[in-house]
């Protein structure tokens, strides 16, 4: 394959920033041109601007866990992306339909950290000793743009906009396996599918471990207080006007949204 063309990333920074503003969200110039790695240090730099215009970091996502959300997409790693407060919203929520891109839901577990995890080398064992809590929760993500070119969509911070989330759990390390967990996804009342946990990397907290390692890369930690949405137990729903989500995890509660 011909080599990556080395690019000043400051330049692409301001370029994808500046595109974005006005709604370009895959620069066609940059097709083909990052790397993966190049193109999450381009989305931790925009996460800085937001932060630094009064945004405020939520935590993380993780997405393409699961083996049907890779064959949907063609792509057979865990990737990145950053979660805002300004995404969030509570289960029940009613999003308008307009205001979004070709929107999908994916269904998942918020996991809250109650401590730091710093990499690398961390351990499954490890994170299951510092979840502070576990609810049940939907993704938005949207297509701003083709899905072929990975880095660009991760430079696009992975197609995350909202996620959602209903009544969190305090998780006990001792009896709760994530891997265990269920869903059952019910679209306009008619129910889909049903998964389990053990989809996302043979468990969330795979998920999670995979998060903090990667972090360690660009000199990130897991910081005590983030929410991670550890990645869809299904495939992504592509989503009409008039739909309704409502996702049943078993044992940790129901999750919902309406798209008017």
């Amino acid at each position: 394959s011909p080599k990556m063309i080395p690019m000043d990333l400051r330049s692409v920074i301001d370029l994808v920033w500046d595109n974005a503003q006005r709604g370009i969200y895959y620069p066609e110039s940059l097709n083909g041109k990052l790397t993966l790695d190049d193109s999450y240090r381009v989305n931790l730099a925009i996460t800085q601007r937001r932060v630094a215009q009064g945004e405020k970091q939520a935590g993380w996502k993780v997405g393409v866990t699961a083996k049907a959300m890779q064959q949907q997409m063609g792509v057979h790693q865990p990737v990145f992306g950053v979660l805002f407060e300004s995404g969030h919203r509570d289960s029940g929520v009613k999003l308008n339909f307009a205001a979004l891109i070709e929107p999908s839901v994916e269904n998942e577990l918020c996991i809250t950290m109650g401590k730091t995890l710093r990499g690398p080398n961390i351990t499954v064992e490890q994170t299951r000793a510092v979840i502070a809590s576990v609810a049940p929760a939907l993704e938005i993500v949207e297509r701003r743009g083709v899905f072929s070119d990975l880095p660009l969509a991760m430079a696009d911070n992975a197609q995350q906009k909202h996620f959602v989330t209903a009544q969190a759990m305090a998780y006990e390390q001792a009896t709760m396996r994530l891997s265990e967990a269920s869903v059952e996804v019910f679209l306009n009342g008619l129910t889909q599918e049903m998964a389990s946990g053990a989809e996302v990397m043979g468990d969330p907290v795979a998920s999670v471990t995979w998060l903090a390692n990667k972090l360690a890369e660009f000199d990130l930690a897991l910081e005590a207080g983030m929410r991670v949405m550890s990645g869809s137990f299904t495939k992504q729903y592509r989503i009409k006007h008039g739909d309704r989500i409502e996702s049943r995890f078993i044992p940790f509660g129901t999750v919902s949204v309406d798209f008017i």
